[in-house]
């Protein structure tokens, strides 16, 4: 079994460095993926409710991108035994600890629009 390395050891080695960053970008990348788990973030969303708050979000490509990230073990996928059958998605434990780094692009976002304006 491989050894666990720390973030110190993979940030001072380039390759591994790449290695994170791809595994990562290969789970959250795409179109719409972080805006639906920007909706997502709060609690519990039916199909129609994360269509209504991603605008231009088709209904074939909402379900392709919810499957991808319930694959990935971003999203969980909770069907009710109702008539009819009511489904919602929400967040896994992985799927929340992602705030931080949509916080982080948040911040870095505003600042950088911020500096673009200025140099208008």
């Amino acid at each position: 079994m491989e050894e666990v390395k720390s973030i110190n050891e993979i940030r001072s080695c380039p390759i591994l460095s790449v290695l994170a960053i791809n595994d990562t970008l290969s789970v959250i990348t795409g179109k719409w993926k972080l805006s639906i788990i920007c909706t997502m973030m709060h609690d519990k969303k039916r199909f129609t409710e994360i269509q209504r708050n991603i605008s231009k979000i088709t209904p074939r490509m909402l379900s392709k991108e919810l499957k991808e990230l319930e694959m990935n073990g971003i999203v969980k996928r909770i069907v009710y035994d109702t008539t009819p059958v009511s489904i919602e998605y929400e967040l896994t434990e992985s799927g929340k600890s992602i705030r931080e780094v949509l916080d982080k692009m948040l911040e870095w976002g505003l600042q950088h629009r911020k500096s673009v304006i200025s140099t208008l």
